[in-house]
C-alpha cells in the first residue's frame, strides 16, 4: 500500500452504500490515493481489499467499478448497535460533537406584533425551531432569538387602530371609515382581535385618553401609552402562539431598545472608519419606468466588495437611516456575540441575504458568518378547497385556528415533511387520517406498536426484565435476520443524518429518517406475521424474545430521539 498524505486522507470517505447489496459501507480511498501514487486504482483497491479482509468485524469486502471497495459488516456489529443506543439513551443517542465550541444565533419568526400569528409564520417558526434543536444536538452553543419590530410605521397604524378600539369601549360610535380622517395612513388593521386590548386601555385609563367629548384627543395626549399597552398585548398574545406550538424563545430583542442604544450609528460609523462608505446615487431598481425613478445622492455602503450585486444605501438622501441600517445595527449586536448568524425567513426576503451576509462579513472581517433558510408560503386546504379567512383576525388563517384544528404535533411534524424552501400545502383532512400516507400518523403508530409490544414484554418476563439497562445486557446474537439487520442499519444511521442535517440547514432529513426508521420496523412487524421466527416474543424461547425485545426498545428510543429534534412527542399508544 502507498503511504498517502494528511490532505488526502481528509478527504477519504466511509459511506452507507445507495444499494443493500453492495454492502453496508464503501470508500473511494483508493480512488483518492491513485493520483499521488502513480498507480491504478482498481490496484490499491484490491490491496485494501487483502487488507480489511483482516479486520473482524468485516464479514466481506471486495473492490467494485474503477476503485471503490465494498464493505459488509458482520452482525455482531449492528448488533453492538441496538446496544449502544439503550445504554446511551434517547437523550445522547444521535447527538455529535461536530460544531463544538461554535456558537450559533438563529432568529425566527420576528413577526411584526401587530396582530396574531398566522399560518404564514408558522412554517418559519417550525423550521427555525426544529433547526436551532438540530444544532444543538450536533454540539453547536445556539441561541433562539426573536427580534421585535416596534419600531417603524406599521407600529404608528397598530396604535392608531387600537386606539380606534379604545374609543368604542369608552362608548364612542364611530365607525372605520370615520376613524381613518384622523390616522395619517387610514386604519389598517380592523380585526376583532383590538377589542379587548382596547377594553384594557379603558378599564386602566378611563376616558382620560380621549377628549370631554369621547372624541380623538391630540396625539402627545394617548400615543405613548397606547402604544405600549398595544405592543404588550400583542407580543403576550403571540408568546401564547408560540407556547402552544411548542416553541420558546431564550432571547427577545427590541428594534426601538437597539435604535435608542445608538448600535445602529456605531456600526455605520464602524463601515465608515473602514472606507466602506460613500455618496452615491443607485440605480433604478429592475422594472421601475426611467420617469418614475428619481435619482438622489445617498449613503452607499460597497457592498459588492463582499459579494453583493449592487451597493446598499444605508442612509436616505434627507440623512435618515433606510431600514437596511437598522439591521445592520442589530446583526451587527448579534455578531458581537457569535460565531455563525443564521435567519429564518420568507421566501420574498431572498434579495435580503446577499446585502445582509456582506454588512457581517464587512463589520467583523469575515469572523462571523451570516446564512438564510428561506421558507416557502403555505397553502392550507380542507376537502380540497382552501381554508376559510379567520373571522377573529379578520383578513387571515391564525396560528391558533391550524393548532386548534390538527394539534401541535401534526403541524410540527407536517412543516418538516418537505425542505424549507419547497412549495406546501397542509390539507388538514390529511393530517389527522389514520392512514400510512398521513406521515404524522405513520411515524407515531411505529412507536406506539413500540410500546405495546414492551408492554407485552412487561407482561410476561416482568418489567424489570424489559427496562432499557436490562435489555441493553442481552445477548443479542439471536438477531440475525435480514429484516431485522435492515432497522439496525437505519438505527445505525442516526448520528451521520444528524451531522449531514446540521451542515446542510435542513431539519426536514430528520423528518424523512424517522419515516424510513418507522417504514423498516412496520415492514418488520408485518413480516412477522408470516414468519413465527420473526415476531418480537417467541412463546417457547425466552432468550431470542428478550433479544427481540432489546430491538424494539432501540427502535423506540432511536425515533424518540429523532422526533425530540423536531419538537414532537412520541405517542404512547394509539386508540
Amino acid at each position: 500500500m502507498p503511504e498517502i498524505d494528511d490532505a488526502i486522507v481528509a478527504r477519504v470517505e466511509v459511506t452507507p452504500t445507495r444499494d443493500p447489496a453492495h454492502g453496508d459501507m464503501a470508500t473511494n480511498a483508493a480512488l483518492l490515493a491513485a493520483k499521488p501514487a502513480r498507480r491504478k486504482p482498481r490496484d490499491i483497491a484490491e490491496e485494501l481489499v487483502e487488507k480489511l479482509a483482516q479486520c473482524p468485524e468485516i464479514a466481506e469486502v471486495s473492490a467494485a467499478g474503477p476503485g471503490f471497495v465494498n464493505m459488509t459488516l458482520k452482525p455482531t456489529v449492528l448488533q453492538d448497535v441496538a446496544r449502544t443506543v439503550l445504554t446511551r439513551g434517547e437523550q445522547a443517542y444521535g447527538r455529535s460533537t461536530l460544531g463544538e465550541g461554535q456558537r450559533v444565533n438563529i432568529e425566527y419568526v420576528s413577526a411584526n406584533p401587530t396582530g396574531p400569528m398566522h399560518v404564514g409564520h408558522c412554517r418559519g417558526a417550525v423550521v427555525g425551531d426544529a433547526l436551532a434543536n438540530l444544532l444543538g444536538a450536533a454540539g453547536y452553543q445556539t441561541t433562539k432569538e426573536y427580534y421585535v419590530n416596534d419600531a417603524g410605521t406599521q407600529v404608528v397604524a397598530l396604535t392608531w387602530a387600537t386606539y380606534w378600539r379604545y374609543l368604542q369601549a369608552i362608548g364612542t360610535e364611530i365607525d372605520a371609515e370615520a376613524f381613518a380622517e384622523f390616522t395619517p395612513n387610514g386604519l389598517q388593521y380592523q380585526g376583532a382581535y383590538l377589542i379587548p386590548v382596547g377594553e384594557a386601555l379603558a378599564k386602566e385609563h378611563g376616558r382620560a385618553l380621549a377628549t370631554d367629548e369621547g372624541g380623538v384627543a391630540p396625539q402627545d395626549v394617548w400615543f405613548e401609552a397606547v402604544r405600549h399597552v398595544a405592543l404588550e398585548h400583542m407580543m403576550a398574545a403571540i408568546k401564547e402562539d408560540l407556547s402552544a406550538l411548542g416553541i420558546h424563545h431564550e432571547l427577545f430583542s427590541s428594534e426601538a431598545e437597539v435604535l435608542k442604544s445608538g448600535q445602529v450609528d456605531e456600526a455605520i460609523a464602524t463601515l465608515d472608519r473602514k472606507g466602506l462608505l460613500y455618496e452615491g446615487v443607485l440605480e433604478p431598481p429592475k422594472g421601475k419606468k426611467l420617469e418614475d425613478w428619481e435619482a438622489r445622492p445617498q449613503t452607499l455602503f460597497r457592498s459588492t466588495e463582499f459579494g453583493d450585486d449592487t451597493d446598499r444605501a444605508l442612509k436616505k438622501s434627507d440623512g435618515t437611516n433606510t431600514y437596511f441600517a437598522n439591521d445592520v445595527g442589530y446583526h451587527a449586536r448579534k455578531a458581537s456575540r457569535s460565531d455563525m448568524l443564521i435567519d429564518v425567513l420568507g421566501a420574498d426576503h431572498g434579495g435580503y441575504v446577499s446585502r445582509m451576509r456582506a454588512a457581517v462579513s464587512a463589520l467583523t472581517e469575515g469572523k462571523t458568518g451570516f446564512e438564510a433558510v428561506l421558507c416557502q408560503i403555505v397553502r392550507v386546504v380542507k376537502d380540497g378547497e382552501p381554508v376559510r379567512m379567520s373571522k377573529r383576525a379578520g383578513t387571515f388563517v391564525t396560528l391558533r385556528d391550524l393548532l386548534d384544528e390538527v394539534g401541535r404535533d401534526a403541524v410540527r411534524f407536517t412543516m418538516l415533511t418537505r425542505k424549507a424552501d419547497a412549495q406546501m400545502e397542509f390539507d388538514l383532512n390529511a393530517v389527522v387520517a389514520q392512514t400510512r400516507d398521513n406521515p404524522v400518523f405513520y411515524v407515531n403508530y411505529a412507536h406506539a406498536r413500540c410500546r405495546s409490544v414492551l408492554r407485552l414484554g412487561a407482561e410476561k418476563y416482568g418489567a424489570d426484565a424489559v427496562s432499557e439497562a436490562a435489555l441493553a445486557q442481552v445477548d443479542l446474537s439471536s438477531i440475525h435476520a435480514e429484516e431485522e439487520l435492515a432497522v439496525l442499519r437505519r438505527i445505525a444511521g442516526l448520528p451521520r443524518q444528524v451531522e449531514a442535517a446540521a451542515l446542510a440547514r435542513e431539519p426536514h432529513r430528520i423528518a424523512t429518517y424517522c419515516i424510513d426508521l418507522a417504514s423498516d420496523f412496520h415492514a418488520l412487524w408485518n413480516k412477522g406475521r408470516e414468519e413465527t421466527s420473526l415476531r418480537f416474543i417467541q412463546e417457547d424461547d425466552q432468550h431470542a424474545s428478550m433479544a427481540r425485545l432489546a430491538l424494539v426498545a432501540a427502535i423506540a428510543a432511536t425515533l424518540r430521539a429523532g422526533l425530540a429534534i423536531l419538537g414532537v412527542e412520541a405517542v404512547e399508544e394509539m386508540r
